[in-house]
């Protein structure tokens, strides 16, 4: 119905390309959907579902970029664990063989290479245990740059200068912190933007790349520059170990051995074997070594796989440098395959379960622009939806208000919005206990307690603010909610969640100014379109739930005059005024919100004025079309609105719209609901109608289905209005007989034998304008005779369904029963029929 309502979605990963568009189907009749026929929403589900799962089968597999640095660890973890392993044999070999066996026969100078070598082995070996924790830990050190991507970045001078004054002045960082500290409390829980570059810290320990090993020159020895000084001294010691092992092999001045000596008789081999032992060992690690720098430096594969995952700049560095440490770290640690079982989702959604809010932060934004990345959403999402526990924790960080945390709020927030976007997903993100209130906390609106009873406090939405993005946070709970809405339940949750309604509504407000500004920004309108949307989705909610939303909505005294508003100055915002129009028609389906509606001062009025509103642009017939639709709702079974409609003289206007065909289908609708309920009294208002007689009997004969439909309803009561003479010269100035138009009618019944779910009154209509035609007059009852209608009636009476039985509907349920039955009424005509 709205044109406008569109939407803002272990081991290795799967990623899925589109390779071809799927044909949809179209309705046969009318791709529009009115509250004036049921809505089948099994089909409309089906045909979604029909559309997902056939984008999910025309797909192929596509490797994941991440793979490139599991291979890569894997690798290098085979070089490492060869390493080791001669290592390892060598030092047993060195300490059981000949420092056990031949230490007092061994020469001197080999000794002490021996001694040296081991030194140098166990200390890089030790040290090689270790460096993976502190690598781990020194990938903090670039998030300088990145950790807060959209605060404004250090340069490389002014870095340098803050390294050298924290050498002088140990206390420097201490007080920077501790004055950050009072200017975000100054300033009302907002930083100052002064102040941005004091990194996101825990206030109550340290962050580990910062850590001062030493209370004094403290630049050297924190944590971030310990991984460097140990790579180095790994390298350094395994030169020393090929230097020193290839000399004494070249060389092999092992010391002589005596004839007859058979203490020493062994010791050259043994010699050999442990120099070879050492040799290779180092060199395996040298060539890990080359292997890394080759791969990182040269062929820059970090920032390949940073390119092609779209994680961008320096903060996906600090994503992709932490997923490669921990793969290496698992291939190193455990089994090498240990590496190839993760992939960026799993890795991401493991740093969102941990306690420190830059690992957080990290994971937060992975998932965010993997689910954003139309290579990566779908199997993404899917891996989300399935681990309830993240889906609880994204949840949990919309209420965090910590202007430091801003970033992580609001990529939680963006994931929910592409998560809600699947039904199942968001059944699972509603389900857990507090998820709307939570949702409600991303709106940035609330009303000052009234000083009062007698008074309501006054209105205050933050939109924005220097620092802190209030707006970005106001959408992104609204797209959730408009996605989480388009399930009846979750509908039904958002009503019942406190406060929530209010707030939404709330945003529904838009002054004169903005709605007629050519240059109004765009994030103002997008925060009045989606909370219409939201609206708008739980207003057709079907069944008791909708009933109450409906109720509810109505109930809330802004919800009417702020879409007034909008229909009186957003001609400019045609897609605004389409959206308040479709609530206003869904608010209609209740009696008490039909009579506020009617009650509004300028409603009718303002929707009058867009229904025969004409020199607009073609997308804006949308807009006449619903406001015509809400026209005849408001109308429908209400005798006051009836009364404020005729006050508005829009009689003649409405009978000339009959022959223009964007309006006629409506005005139609108008024309007979206010001939039906507006009363006896209204006769002399009503009795210009007859001018429209002519143009209904041709559009009878000439239309079909809904126009067709909506013309044999209205007819049957222009004809009211009308004595016999009249009503013959008006055949006559319609240039068509009453036996024409009989023929039509009789047509219309052999062509529904049974009822339409698209015009399910028109064999009701049609039988009321036979019996109207029948009534007093002979020769129609002849004709209607010769034409077979009894046989007709007959056929409807064994067809009949609830279908015929109702003026609207909400989904397939019916409303606004028909006073009299179908069957009444062919009775009615039957009884006619024998009178001849």
């Amino acid at each position: 119905m709205n044109r406008w309502d569109s939407e803002e979605g272990g081991g290795g990963r799967s990623i899925h390309l589109q390779i071809s568009d799927l044909n949809r189907l179209s309705d046969n009749i009318s791709p529009v959907t009115t509250m004036f026929e049921p809505q089948n929403s099994i089909e409309k589900r089906d045909n979604s579902s029909n559309a997902n799962s056939g984008s999910a089968a025309l797909t192929k597999t596509v490797r994941a970029p991440e793979k490139k640095l599991t291979l890569f660890a894997l690798r290098l973890a085979v070089l490492e664990k060869a390493a080791t392993g001669l290592g390892t044999l060598g030092f047993i070999w060195a300490t059981v063989v000949l420092l056990g066996g031949f230490a007092i026969t061994l020469d001197k100078t080999d000794f002490w290479l021996i001694t040296i070598i081991l030194l140098i082995e166990g200390a890089r070996i030790f040290s090689r245990s270790h460096e993976l924790e502190w690598q781990h830990q020194a990938t903090w050190s670039i998030t300088d740059a990145g950790i807060n991507s959209f605060r404004a970045l250090k340069s490389s001078s002014s870095f340098l200068i803050g390294n050298i004054k924290t050498v002088f002045s140990p206390f420097f960082v201490a007080g920077k912190s501790r004055q950050c500290s009072r200017d975000i409390a100054g300033t009302g829980g907002v930083a100052n933007a002064q102040n941005w570059d004091c990194q996101r810290k825990p206030t109550r320990r340290w962050t580990s790349s910062e850590v001062p090993l030493l209370p004094y020159a403290r630049w050297v020895f924190v944590t971030k520059h310990i991984s460097k000084l140990l790579y180095w001294l790994q390298v350094l010691s395994a030169t020393a170990c090929v230097v020193l092992s290839a000399m004494k092999l070249i060389k092999h001045n092992y010391g002589d051995v005596a004839k007859g000596d058979t203490d020493k008789k062994n010791r050259k081999a043994a010699l050999t074997i442990f120099y070879a032992l050492a040799l290779a060992e180092a060199l395996l690690f040298l060539m890990e070594k080359a292997y890394w720098e080759w791969k990182v430096t040269y062929c820059k594969l970090l920032d390949e796989v940073n390119k092609e995952s779209e994680l961008g700049g320096a903060s996906g560095m600090v994503s992709i440098r932490r997923f490669f440490y921990d793969a290496y770290s698992r291939c190193v640690n455990g089994s090498i395959f240990d590496g190839l079982k993760m992939d960026m989702v799993t890795f991401a959604m493991d740093l969102l379960a941990s306690n420190s809010p830059d690992e957080q932060l990290i994971g937060a934004r992975i998932l965010r622009q993997f689910s954003l990345n139309p290579r990566f959403s779908d199997d993404t999402l899917q891996k989300i939806g399935l681990n309830f526990p993240v889906i609880e924790k994204l949840v949990e960080m919309l209420n965090w208000s910590d202007p430091q945390e801003e970033e992580s709020r609001k990529y939680a927030a963006e994931v929910l919005s592409k998560l809600a976007g699947k039904k199942q997903n968001s059944l699972r993100v509603a389900g857990i206990p507090g998820a709307m209130e939570s949702i409600s906390s991303l709106l940035q609106t609330n009303r000052s307690s009234g000083g009062a009873a007698d008074e309501i406090g006054e209105r205050n939405i933050i939109c924005d603010h220097p620092n802190y993005e209030f707006w970005k946070f106001n959408h992104l709970g609204l797209l959730i909610l408009k996605k989480l809405a388009r399930d009846h339940d979750i509908c039904g949750k958002i009503g019942n969640t406190r406060g929530l309604l209010p707030k939404i509504i709330d945003f529904t407000h838009a002054e004169e100014w903005l709605l007629k500004n050519d240059n109004a920004a765009a994030s103002q309108i997008l925060t009045v379109k989606r909370s219409l949307q939201v609206v708008k989705r739980l207003g057709s909610t079907t069944g008791t739930t909708g009933k109450l939303l409906r109720r509810e909505i109505s109930e809330v005294i802004f919800t009417v005059s702020n879409i007034r508003d909008i229909l009186r100055y957003g001609e400019k915002q045609p897609m605004l005024q389409q959206l308040g129009i479709e609530i206003l028609t869904s608010l209609a389906l209740e009696e008490d919100a039909t009579e506020r509606i009617g009650g509004t001062g300028g409603v009718l009025k303002g929707l009058f004025n867009i229904f025969f509103k004409e020199g607009l642009s073609q997308k804006y017939d949308q807009v006449r079309t619903a406001a015509g639709e809400a026209l005849a709702m408001l109308a429908l079974e209400s005798k006051n609105n009836c009364y404020r409609m005729l006050k508005l003289d829009i009689l003649d206007r409405l009978v000339q719209a009959l022959e223009l065909p964007l309006l006629r289908v409506n005005a139609a609708r108008i024309l007979r609901n206010l001939c039906t309920y507006s009363g006896e009294n209204s006769f002399k208002q009503l009795k210009g109608i007859t001018a429209a007689a002519p143009t209904v009997i041709q559009a009878i004969m000439s239309g079909e289905n809904k126009l067709q439909e909506v013309m044999v309803g209205l007819a049957a009561h222009v004809f009211k209005f009308m004595d016999s003479q009249e009503s013959s010269q008006m055949f006559e100035r319609a240039g068509i007989t009453e036996a024409e138009l009989a023929y039509a009618l009789v047509q219309i019944l052999k062509k529904y034998q049974k009822p339409h779910i698209k015009i399910p009154r028109i064999r009701r209509f049609a039988i009321e304008l036979a019996i109207w035609m029948m009534t007093n007059k002979a020769s129609n009852i002849r004709i209607f005779n010769d034409l077979g209608l009894e046989k007709e009636l007959e056929s409807v009476l064994e067809t009949t369904a609830e279908l015929e039985s109702f003026n609207m509907f909400s989904g397939t349920v019916g409303m606004s029963r028909h006073s009299t039955t179908i069957h009444s009424l062919v009775e009615t005509a039957l009884n006619l029929l024998m009178e001849e």
